[in-house]
């Protein structure tokens, strides 16, 4: 039964391939380019350092690093190596790329909460320099819970993409923190953000223009957050939960995931696009905030903006 699961699952559709390997260039080709062009953007085009800048060049550089892992990681996939040192660290640098991307989404959605309903606190809380702290540690955090998780499947019999164990209770707890927890704390800081930004007095049609744009922005980085990752979670949630019971659901499980953890990629092209409008957004927030008549209103907006 075993092996002739392990046959089954081995062989795809060529059309299978054929759209795997177009997708993946495509995404590649687009996500190379607007990441390096969001990065150039951040690191020179911008006037000042702000928190929020701190946290996007962070997650461009993420999502460069999950980009240069993906064709590796296809490889794995496509060939079926065994757990050598190559897949293992395709495979880690996939990963940590991946959840550092959904922890400095929350990381951006904590920071806009924190200026919009809390701006008192925030001047204390909110530096160029915290914000730095604050990437680092979820860079040590997200490497070391890899490392972690490498270390319990390499001693159950392997790590790699391709590589058929068991799915113990690390991968739960992994995926349950790694996307499931920033979920809900995404959720309820883009509602606050929202609901603060409608509380805010108008002073002209500008800065009302502003606002909305910054509440469709917020809108948008949620959006963008659960259609690419919720539907890989709910996969792997769905799978922990009840295990496979045969090859046929062995089969399904195998393309759901694939398919899903394709469109989770997507996220590293989307990302970049949602750079070139808060970039955008902040120029007219700063614009405006020059002017006399709604300088002090406008200077929160801009705040959230960036």
């Amino acid at each position: 039964m075993n092996e002739s699961c392990n046959n089954s699952q081995q062989s795809s559709p060529p059309w299978v391939a054929h759209l795997s390997s177009a997708y993946a260039a495509l995404l590649l080709l687009l996500g190379l380019l607007l990441n390096g062009l969001a990065l150039w953007v951040l690191c020179c085009r911008l006037p000042r350092w702000t928190e929020t800048r701190v946290y996007m060049v962070n997650l461009a550089a993420a999502d460069l690093c999950l980009l240069c892992a993906l064709p590796f990681m296809l490889l794995n996939l496509r060939y079926r190596e065994s757990d050598t040192l190559f897949c293992q660290l395709s495979q880690g640098i996939y990963l940590v790329n991946r959840y550092m991307s959904v922890s400095l989404i929350m990381a951006i959605a904590v920071d806009r909460y924190l200026a919009v309903r809390h701006p008192l606190r925030a001047r204390g809380l909110r530096s160029p320099s915290r914000a730095a702290a604050v990437c680092a540690l979820l860079w040590v955090l997200v490497g070391s819970s890899l490392a972690a998780r490498w270390t319990l499947s390499v001693q159950e019999g392997g790590f790699c993409f391709s590589t058929n164990t068991r799915h113990h209770i690390d991968s739960v707890v992994f995926s349950l923190l790694g996307f499931y927890l920033p979920l809900i704390v995404l959720v309820f800081c883009s509602l606050q953000v929202v609901a603060g930004l409608a509380q805010r007095p108008l002073a002209d049609s500008a800065q009302a223009e502003a606002t909305r744009k910054a509440a469709r922005m917020v809108w948008a980085n949620l959006a963008v957050f659960v259609v690419c990752f919720l539907p890989l979670h709910v996969v792997l949630t769905v799978y922990y939960a009840i295990g496979p019971h045969s090859c046929a659901w062995r089969q399904v499980f195998k393309y759901s995931l694939y398919f899903t953890s394709r469109l989770s990629d997507a996220n590293c092209c989307l990302d970049a696009i949602c750079y070139y409008y808060m970039a955008k957004e902040f120029q007219e927030a700063r614009s405006l905030a020059l002017g006399a008549k709604a300088h002090r209103s406008q200077e929160s907006v801009g705040v959230v903006l960036t």
